[in-house]
């Protein structure tokens, strides 16, 4: 089965393709990535953010070329089922002894809390 990243070419959203092997960005490449993700940068965050992608990319270039023929794919790199204890129904606090100490509750059993969504 072959994987769709893995190839001749990468597909990217703001340059068509780029083929494998080039390792490099273009400023503009990254003006343009910037512009998508409604990024401002400075020149000097242009040029540092051209270098670090560029050293991304080639980092995964060179990954690229390592040979896994015969290598399983791996969808988890852990093989064990996590250990859960059991779901068992026990006494909890009682609700005027949590609300004792509730900075603002509302006198009806419930947490008064500040508006974080509109």
């Amino acid at each position: 089965m072959s994987h769709p990243h893995i190839g001749n070419s990468v597909a990217h959203p703001w340059s068509g393709t780029l083929a494998s092997g080039v390792t490099t960005l273009s400023r503009s490449d990254v003006e343009r990535i910037a512009a998508l993700a409604h990024l401002e940068l400075t020149e000097s965050e242009t040029d540092r953010f051209t270098r670090q992608l560029g050293e991304i990319l080639s980092y995964f270039d060179r990954l690229q070329q390592i040979d896994t023929t015969g290598v399983p794919a791996t969808t988890h790199p852990v093989t064990s089922a996590p250990v859960m204890r059991a779901d068992n129904r026990r006494p909890s606090m009682p609700r005027d002894e949590a609300l004792a100490n509730a900075p603002d509750s509302c006198g009806d059993g419930l947490f008064r809390v500040p508006r974080v969504i509109g």
